[in-house]
Order: structure tokens, then sequence, then C-alpha cells
């Protein structure tokens, strides 16, 4: 039975890449469901984080960030971004209070004017910035489109994101618990696991080696009468020297992509795990339809 008074309803993040999205979903929702990394284009996929309290359900759609796309991955990322914008009940368009108001920050307006849903201009890095800074900036957005509200937040830190959270309810429907209370996603166990490996060795690797690292998960395993989870992956790149880079000296680096990835995976699971790591090339293929649906990216479910 709906509690009287109960609000539910989708809420899209968009953003250009690398203004905090994925590191405010995963303060709300307060465990790691989205990865982070300080390159840009970490997310591919829409990721449905679900914040449950005694008064609202918040589904949370977080995009890949608003580019200009180079190849098919980039396509096919533009458009799942743009369709999150639509048949959500409000829209959070993120933007980086270090970085400004560029080309890309004009780009999602103009997007934004096409759709009648309630936008938040969210300010994110406030507390990289001094407070003086803040309202030229607010400002310059308020002249270009009339944002619901506009809500300075610092995801890393914490401000005033609880702030934003009461902000989010007092605009959402009244409606049902879509989900249980205690479901933060609605991705599977396996799409978690091979995003926190990827995450592990994008950051492992940094400049070293581009965005062309895909994870599949080829085995979850839990033997009957053993406390441990046994889970085979494979780094799937684009050519043979990033395949040396990921296996690194003596497969030095394959090991410590392993073990930082374990320890969160066990912490997601509950559970002990058995990882076990491989790396295969597949030349070019962030441009091969057939390789992206593969690895996950399905056109048909965005």
């Amino acid at each position: 039975m709906r509690k009287e008074g109960y609000k539910s309803g989708f809420v899209a993040i968009i953003g250009r890449p690398n203004v905090g999205k994925s590191t405010f979903l995963n303060r709300v929702i307060g465990q790691k469901i989205a990865i982070m990394s300080d390159k840009p284009q970490t997310t591919r996929n829409k990721i449905q984080g679900v914040y449950t309290d005694d008064d609202a359900q918040i589904i949370f759609i977080d995009t890949p960030g608003v580019h200009k796309p180079k190849h098919k991955l980039g396509d096919f990322m533009m458009k799942v971004a743009l369709n999150a914008l639509r048949e959500v009940d409000l829209i959070l368009f993120m933007v980086n209070a270090e970085e400004g108001f560029g080309r890309g920050e004009a780009f999602i307006i103009e997007r934004l004017k096409e759709v009648d849903t309630p936008v938040f201009l969210v300010i994110n890095k406030i507390d990289r910035v001094h407070p003086d800074e803040l309202l030229p900036l607010i400002d310059r957005y308020k002249d270009l489109y009339p944002f619901a509200e506009i809500v300075p937040i610092s995801a890393l830190e914490g401000n005033n994101v609880d702030r934003l959270l009461e902000q989010i309810k007092e605009r959402l429907p009244e409606g049902p618990q879509y989900y249980p209370p205690d479901q933060i996603t609605d991705h599977p166990e396996q799409f978690i696991i091979a995003e926190l490996i990827r995450e592990k060795a994008l950051h492992l690797t940094r400049e070293e080696v581009p965005h062309s690292i895909a994870v599949v998960v080829e085995r979850i395993e839990r033997r009957e009468g053993s406390p441990t989870v046994y889970i085979s992956a494979v780094i799937v790149v684009e050519r043979d020297s990033q395949k040396g880079i990921i296996i690194g000296k003596q497969g030095r680096m394959l090991k410590e992509i392993g073990q930082r990835a374990r320890a969160d995976i066990e912490a997601l699971l509950g559970s002990k795990v058995f990882l076990e790591l491989w790396v295969k090339v597949q030349k070019d293929w962030r441009n091969r339809l057939s390789q992206l649906r593969d690895f996950g990216f399905r056109e048909d479910e965005y």
C-alpha cells in the first residue's frame, strides 16, 4: 500500500564530460555504482541509481557527457545523452564552476529548449572557486534559460547536496515505489563489476591508454559450500601496445588492476572474491557496431 503523499519519479543528469555527474550519483546513493575518473567520457551507458527514503524514491539516470562524436561509440553515447532528456520528470543540468561557460554548455542549452521538462541548473565543484566568482556565472545562465532552480553544490564534499535532494522531491509527482527500498540500481551485478574493473584500468594507466578500454565479465560463479565468488573478465583494448601497458612489466599492472578492483567488488557483493583477468586486442572495436553490441552498447535499449 502506497504511503499518502509519497513522491517518486525519474531524474536525468546531463552535462559536459567530467563535470562530476558520477561523483554526485555515488554520493547520493551512498555506494559506488558509477565509475569515476578524471578522464572525460568515463560513463558510457545510462546508469540508474535509486535513492529511497521515507518520503520519496528518486530514480537517477546518469548520461554520457554531451560532446562532439568522433566514432560510432561517440555517436551512441551522444544519442543516449539526448534521449535521456525525454520522458523524465526533471532534468539536472550539471556544470563545472571552475570551467565557467563555454560552447559545450551553449550546445546543451539549445537541446534543453526542445523539451518541456523542468530543468535545475546544478553548479558543481563550488569548493574549488571563490564565492565571488559564482554570482556572475549564475547571472550568465539565468539570461540564457528559465531554470526552475539554480543550486550550487560540491558533490565531492557534499555541500548543498541534501538541499538539492529536498528541492528535487518538491518537484516530483506523487507516485509508487518503483524499486524495493534496498535496491540501488537496475543494472545487474555483471555490469557494475565490469565498470569497477574498467575504472581501475583507466585510473592506473592514466594518459598511456586512451578511452579504448572495454571490460567483458565472462563468468560469475558461486560454488556450493564456498564463501568465495569466482569471477573471470576480459579487458579489451584496440592495439597490441595498449595490451602491453595494461599487463605491465612482469604482469605488475594487471595484478594491481585486479587487486584494486577486487576490493571494490568484495564491498559490492559482501563476500570474498577470486578475480581472474585477461587482456585481449580487438582492433578498432569502437567503430564496429557488432563489437559495440557484444560489449553491451545496445542502441535499441536507449
